[in-house]
């Protein structure tokens, strides 16, 4: 934001050593200026012309070549305006106010050998009041944005905040649902160092049947008596000897 203080720096925004100065006849019409109604052979001074910028006004200061004094300048806080108006017959010719700092002012023309130097002229003060418009907007903007209500986006005193994570809980929970778990019985690998001999479990004690002791018979005493079977014979051949005799 440009303020129009009086300690704010100047600075120059060109300089041409050579400009041209003219008594001008009074505009007679509408038409505009005409650098061919002026003595352009007989110039009423020649010198450096130096433009010069402070905050948002320019001025186009006249200086003698040597010694720098000054001969005229006109301050200039728009362009195009009324302070510097150009010709309607040439691109090389301009028409400027220029003022005594009393408050007295008058129209004199100005023109520049070299049609490069008229036209770095123009785009001087085209550029500086260019400037002038962005900063006066950016100025209007920082405005704007001040006098704006600002959004309180802060928590109020006792509100809270509410966050949803139900999904993650149930993915969580089915996560570990869906793992088996390992069985009691199974035995883990042994650890690195270890033999696998040593961590064999002891044999389980095999549970045995016990065989059924041979009957004693104890079921027949309560039956019939079983018959006694006749001792075996001690002298079998005799047997069958008699038996073939016939006679003892």
């Amino acid at each position: 934001m440009m303020a129009d203080s009086s300690d704010q720096y100047e600075s120059v925004l060109c300089v041409k050593s050579e400009v041209h100065v003219y008594r001008i006849p009074p505009r007679s019409s509408n038409r505009g200026y005409r650098a061919a109604d002026w003595k352009l052979e007989e110039p009423a001074w020649s010198g450096r012309m130096k433009i010069t910028a402070k905050g948002k006004t320019a001025f186009i200061k006249l200086e003698d070549r040597i010694t720098g004094e000054l001969f005229a300048q006109a301050p200039v806080d728009q362009y195009p305006g009324m302070v510097v108006e150009a010709v309607s017959d040439s691109s090389r010719y301009f028409v400027i106010r220029i003022e005594d700092g009393n408050g007295r002012h008058a129209f004199i023309g100005i023109g520049f050998a070299d049609r490069g130097d008229s036209f770095d002229f123009n785009v001087a003060l085209q550029d500086h009041f260019k400037w002038v418009k962005q900063e006066g907007e950016l100025a209007r903007q920082e405005a704007a944005q001040i006098s704006a209500p600002k959004l309180d986006l802060g928590f109020k005193e006792g509100q809270t905040i509410k966050i949803n994570i139900g999904n993650i809980k149930k993915k969580e929970s089915g996560g570990a649902a869906g793992k088996s778990r390992p069985m009691g019985g199974s035995l883990l690998p042994p650890p690195p160092g270890v033999k696998s001999s040593a961590m064999v479990p002891p044999p389980t004690a095999q549970q045995t049947t016990p065989t059924a002791p041979p009957s004693t018979g104890m079921i027949l005493d309560f039956g019939d008596p079983a018959p006694t079977a006749a001792p075996p014979s001690q002298d079998l051949w005799g047997d069958f000897t008699s038996a073939g005799s016939g006679s003892v």
